[in-house]
């Protein structure tokens, strides 16, 4: 699908997350396409495709999306070597380190930790799919956390809550218009999460670890009794 003229909207999803969403994925970060931060200075995190078999999301449309997510530093390897990082290619190698760690001229606001565990709660902008542009041949997820980070994470434990939609996957007539697209995808995101429905889902306990069966099938049913009065619905 080509990317259609005209401006797009500001903000993505209504006020409060609507289903199916949110969607929650968890995973190592694992060597990707090389891509992120080398060609398009965007530099992204992949986690393995199979975290969407959570919940049974594997056929959840190709896409871009925005969320929340951690990063727990304790699972990084001493070592980054082709053994250590898994890869989302057929290209085993040991991973490269990163020529950049941020976007340049966007501003990010400074995250804070969590108090009880230590962990600081992202904002993110993912892609799901197939990246027409370059013309995939295996979806991937891509995740740009909204952050700057003076040195590579492979291997730690990605944690994230999706909770919008904000396009489709486009193909584009340049890598300009690629990466201007996505600049705008991480303007879209930072309005869309600032609105209250959507902060409040940084305290989710996925975020921080993750939460018993029991407790999430609890948490689950009273919000879904709620959910004439709050418009939201939850699925694992």
């Amino acid at each position: 699908m080509v990317r259609p003229d005209g401006a797009r909207d500001p903000i993505a999803g209504p006020d409060t997350p609507q289903s199916p969403f949110p969607l929650k994925l968890q995973g190592p970060v694992i060597k990707g396409f090389g891509r992120g931060s080398k060609e398009l200075g965007i530099p992204t995190a992949n986690i393995p495709l199979s975290g969407l078999s959570i919940g049974g999301n594997d056929a959840l449309s190709s896409g871009i999306y925005y969320g929340w997510c951690t990063l727990d530093h304790t699972s990084i390897p001493a070592q980054t070597t082709a053994t250590s990082v898994p890869s989302a290619t057929p290209d085993t190698s040991a991973p490269a380190r990163s020529s950049n760690h941020a976007v340049a001229d966007l501003e990010y606001s400074p995250s804070q930790s969590d108090s009880s565990s230590g962990l600081t709660v992202y904002p993110t902008v993912l892609s799901i799919g197939y990246n027409p542009y370059y013309k995939n041949t295996q979806r991937s997820i891509e995740i740009h956390i909204l952050a700057n980070f003076d040195k590579d994470f492979y291997g730690a434990t990605l944690s994230l809550v999706i909770l919008g939609f904000i396009r489709p996957e486009y193909d584009y007539v340049s890598k300009d218009a690629l990466v201007e697209d996505i600049r705008e995808d991480i303007r879209v995101a930072q309005r869309s999460l600032a609105r209250e429905g959507y902060v409040s889902w940084k305290q989710d306990a996925w975020l921080r670890g993750g939460e018993e069966e029991e407790e999430w099938k609890k948490r689950k049913e009273g919000v879904e009794g709620r959910i004439g009065d709050e418009g939201s619905c939850m699925m694992e």
